[in-house]
């Protein structure tokens, strides 16, 4: 069994993740989002979708990035 990087769980499925060259091992995708995920700059949540993007700063959501400035970003094209 390993051990999930997260909550240290042992268990018979875990899973690894390569990012950047780097190997993880997680038992759930919980743990490999609460990992990996980026965080949106203004709200502070787990961004799971495709959120949107400037200058290397992630938001969740294109009123976030309004709220800090990125008027231009959109949701939807």
């Amino acid at each position: 069994m390993a051990q999930c990087e997260v909550c240290g769980n042992d268990y018979d499925k875990t899973f690894q993740v390569m990012r950047d060259g780097k190997q993880y091992t997680f038992d759930s995708f919980e743990c490999a989002i609460q990992k990996l995920a980026p965080v949106c700059e203004h709200c502070g949540c787990r961004i799971v979708g495709h959120g949107v993007e400037k200058d290397g700063v992630f938001y969740c959501c294109a009123h976030c990035a309004h709220k800090e400035g990125a008027k231009e970003l959109k949701d939807r094209a």
